[in-house]
């Protein structure tokens, strides 16, 4: 869980484009993040396998 500080910052606009921070909206963290979806690729997982985003489904073949 990332700390409460940093992702206020990371709302907060950029003095620079450059220095835009990405973070998954539901946990915060800051890598893996899908920008799609707006979140990280453990809550993306977590909520497709419950079925909460549509037209998403698990591959298999």
């Amino acid at each position: 869980m990332a700390r409460r500080t940093l992702i206020r910052k990371s709302e907060q606009k950029a003095k620079f484009s450059t220095r835009q921070v990405n973070r998954c909206k539901l946990c915060g963290r800051r890598h893996g993040y899908m920008r799609d979806f707006k979140i990280c690729r453990i809550c993306f997982r977590e909520l497709a396998s419950q079925g909460f985003l549509p037209g998403i489904k698990k591959a298999s073949w």
